[in-house]
C-alpha cells in the first residue's frame, strides 16, 4: 500500500489507469502512466510530453537524479501529473515540488516514520526558499 503526499497532506492514490515501464509504452498519447527509472537517459524524455502521468523512481533518498528528470520534463513541455515514488523524505518535499513534481508516493512504513505533519510543514514551498529570501 502507498500514500500520496500533496500540498494538502496525505491521501489515497486516485490514478487508476495503471503504469507501464518506459520500454513498454506504446505511444506518446497513451491512457496509462509511465514509470521512469532514475537512470533514464535524458533523450528519452521528449517523447513523453502527452502522457497523463509520469512516475519517477527514487531508489534511495541520496539519489537526486529524479529531481533533474522532473525539471527536464517540465522544460520539455510536460503538462501532466508528475509523481516522485520511493525513498523521498519529508525534508526533500519542497525540492520535489520546486523541480516540477505534483505529488510524492511513499510507502506506509515511511508515512509512519515521517507523519503527515512533517510533510505539511514543508508544503509552503513557494515562500520558504533561499531565492525568495535573497529577493526580499
Amino acid at each position: 500500500m502507498s500514500v500520496i503526499v500533496t500540498d494538502n497532506g496525505f491521501g489515497a492514490d486516485d490514478f487508476d489507469c495503471g503504469f507501464v515501464p518506459l520500454g513498454d509504452a506504446a505511444a506518446n498519447d497513451c491512457d496509462y502512466g509511465i514509470d521512469l527509472a532514475s537512470d533514464t537517459a535524458p533523450g528519452a524524455l521528449a517523447s513523453l510530453t502527452n502522457a497523463p502521468m509520469i512516475r519517477i523512481d527514487f531508489p534511495s533518498f541520496a539519489d537526486g537524479r529524479g529531481f533533474t528528470l522532473a525539471a527536464m520534463l517540465r522544460r520539455a513541455g510536460f503538462k501532466g501529473r508528475l509523481r516522485a515514488k520511493g525513498h523521498v523524505l519529508a525534508d526533500q518535499y519542497a525540492m520535489a515540488r520546486r523541480s516540477g513534481f505534483d505529488e510524492v508516493e511513499i510507502d506506509d512504513a515511511l508515512a509512519a516514520r515521517q507523519p503527515e505533519e512533517q510533510w505539511l510543514f514543508r508544503a509552503d514551498w513557494h515562500t520558504h526558499n533561499y531565492q525568495s529570501r535573497l529577493r526580499g
